[in-house]
């Protein structure tokens, strides 16, 4: 996870850290940023030392622009990753927490990537927006599916059709924005909340995380009967972690999971 030009990687402890790097375009993404994103959460999804991942953007305006439409309107390439915007809004099978450090502006492909993060941490001056009608476009990498998911769809259909931007205390109203931070806060912020994740069992996470994913698109009734066929499930019941969590609770120690 090197030799990246438009983002960078850092691991701390079992966290991943993956900062987008071009903060003179307010980190806007290109297509050979697109990739490079994608690269990235390949790479912490293959390694099983690494439990949680936090996006976050480069200085202090912005964790992310959106799409790069000056780069495109130059010419550049629209090709995009399989795993879609950022390498994240389309990749479903990613049962590891992800976390956003959202420092500034993310507006557009960048409200859409922090939405298919699973926590949105924000710093008070951050600003959310789906910008995309006011240049003839439309949020097409999620965004206009996960919003109305997390904040309801009348709220979200506000939002979306008159492309408002939005506080990150709003936000937190709305319901898209988990916490709010004093700005330069996020990062530790997030990555407290990742040592968090990371005392608890990763094979247990994995399938919380899985389960809860799932859920979204299946009625409750059906899902409560079909959670134990989900792989993530099953691997969990079958986990040494599932016999090391209660004796080590019986035993009155910290566990040591597999």
């Amino acid at each position: 996870m090197s030799g990246y030009r438009f983002i960078s990687t850092r691991r701390e402890g079992h966290a991943l850290i993956v900062r987008i790097q071009r903060p003179e375009v307010m980190n806007a993404l290109h297509s050979p940023a697109h990739f490079e994103m994608a690269d990235a959460f390949d790479a912490f999804a293959a390694d099983d030392d690494l439990r949680v991942a936090i996006v976050t953007g480069a200085g202090e305006r912005a964790f992310s622009a959106g799409n790069d439409l000056k780069h495109h309107a130059a010419g550049g390439s629209l090709e995009m990753p399989a795993s879609g915007f950022a390498g994240l809004t389309r990749r479903f099978d990613l049962a590891k927490p992800v976390i956003a450090a959202v420092n500034g502006l993310a507006l557009g492909g960048g409200f859409e990537t922090a939405l298919a993060c699973d926590i949105i941490v924000a710093g008070e001056h951050a600003r959310f927006g789906l910008p995309e009608p006011k240049v003839g476009l439309a949020a097409l990498a999620g965004g206009l599916f996960r919003l109305p998911q997390a904040i309801g769809i009348k709220r979200a259909m506000t939002m979306i059709l008159t492309a408002r931007q939005v506080s990150a205390c709003d936000g937190r109203e709305l319901g898209f924005v988990s916490e709010v931070v004093e700005p330069g806060g996020e990062l530790d912020r997030a990555l407290a909340i990742a040592g968090e994740i990371a005392v608890c069992s990763p094979a247990a996470i994995r399938a919380a995380k899985a389960t809860a994913m799932r859920g979204l698109d299946i009625p409750i009734a059906e899902s409560i009967d079909a959670q134990f066929d989900w792989p993530e499930v099953s691997a969990m019941r079958a986990s040494p972690d599932a016999i090391e969590g209660p004796r080590a609770f019986a035993e009155k120690r910290a566990p040591r999971w597999n």
